[in-house]
């Protein structure tokens, strides 16, 4: 039985999600900044919360660890890179290892970049990946204590991923993001299509997330520096034709961090 997958939008642009596992009434929250709208939607559905996946340290995701613990609790999963910065973590994960929800198992992933010892976890059969702030509906996260390099590498092994997955990140940046992806590659036709997408969806206030694994690979540019029109419209940057991914990933992040679009 498939996972029940409950967006929760919070702040500004946050999003926090409950998994549940009906066939063993099994419950998780993934990342939760705050604790009061998760309760109540528990509440609302009669679930009880076993579980809290953390992908980083950033307050906007382990915010509402402890408070949610106290009212349920609940274990805290969490980055093994991070260990000492996730409150009330109980189980330190990181890659190759694995996570369950009922009969649901997730694979971990490091994803290094964003923060040192970010992780994403996969569950591959029900095509769900939470990737935190590591991969975002046509973008990725700024690089505040990893590398280019990390985060490139990061990317690179979400993006061998099926690519029916659905990519549950933790934030609403999409109309953003594509308007900097059309600055690198307004050429891209699939791009194009995703932008007027956005725009219904945006403007119908619903999410635009979930995308899905094979929209980005051809949509974000933060998967695509191997594009050619990237590469000429990075070429001010100092990214020759020659240039390895690595340089026009980091030069297209460097962009990307001080577009005003």
């Amino acid at each position: 039985m498939p996972l029940e997958i409950v967006q929760i939008p919070v702040l500004s642009d946050n999003y926090i999600y409950l998994l549940h596992d009906p066939a063993e009434n099994r419950t998780a929250v993934v990342d939760p900044a705050v604790h009061e709208p998760v309760l109540a939607e528990l509440q609302r559905r009669g679930w009880r919360l076993d579980h809290i996946f953390n992908t980083h340290h950033h307050p906007d995701h382990v915010g509402g660890n402890r408070a949610l613990m106290e009212a349920t609790g609940c274990d805290v999963i969490g980055p093994r890179n991070e260990a000492a910065r996730i409150p009330g973590l109980r189980r330190a994960v990181g890659d190759g290892d694995s996570v369950a929800l009922g009969g649901a198992v997730a694979q971990v992933f490091d994803v290094p970049g964003h923060t040192a010892g970010h992780i994403a976890y996969w569950f591959a059969q029900d095509a769900a990946l939470f990737c935190g702030d590591t991969l975002f509906s046509l973008g990725c996260g700024r690089l505040f204590e990893g590398t280019a390099a990390q985060m490139w590498a990061s990317l690179s092994k979400l993006a061998a991923l099926p690519g029916e997955t659905r990519i549950y990140c933790a934030h609403e940046y999409t109309e953003s993001n594509a308007r900097f992806a059309l600055s690198l590659e307004p050429g891209n036709a699939a791009l194009q299509q995703r932008w007027q997408d956005i725009q219904v969806l945006r403007g119908a206030g619903k999410p635009t997330v979930p995308s899905r694994l094979d929209q980005e690979r051809a949509c974000n540019p933060f998967l695509r520096p191997m594009s050619a029109e990237i590469r000429a419209s990075l070429s001010a940057a100092g990214i020759a034709a020659g240039a390895d991914d690595t340089a026009v990933f980091a030069a297209a992040r460097k962009a990307k961090d001080s577009f005003k679009g």
